[in-house]
């Protein structure tokens, strides 16, 4: 996993999405057993080098992080909820491309 994805727990989820309020938020739901999950990392490498400047993007195990994963009803993985000021702006779920992976940010994020 690369070193620029920030692992959030149960614990400090809500404060890290609450402060903060400048950048998106792409949070990543996953697992280590989980293929799509594997391939989507590497997908998101691809995305975070073009959008670094105004995307953070941070990883949530499922399997460590229960309180969190039912907080925001994750029922399958991978699943990605794009944040911005403490609000959900999106949610994909399932492995994408990083051309759909794209799409879907360039709809929120200007």
């Amino acid at each position: 996993m690369k070193k620029n994805f920030k692992n959030l727990t149960d614990e400090n989820f809500k404060k890290y999405i609450l402060n903060s309020k400048k950048n998106y938020i792409l949070v990543d739901f996953w697992a280590s057993w989980c293929a799509p999950c594997q391939a989507l990392s590497l997908v998101l490498e691809d995305i975070y080098n073009e959008y670094k400047k105004k995307l953070k993007i941070v990883k949530v195990d499922i399997e460590k992080n229960s309180k969190t994963v039912l907080k925001y009803s994750i029922q399958s993985i991978p699943t990605l909820i794009l944040f911005k000021n403490n609000k959900i702006l999106d949610k994909n779920v399932g492995s994408s491309t990083k051309e759909k992976l794209k799409l879907f940010l360039n709809q929120h994020i200007k």
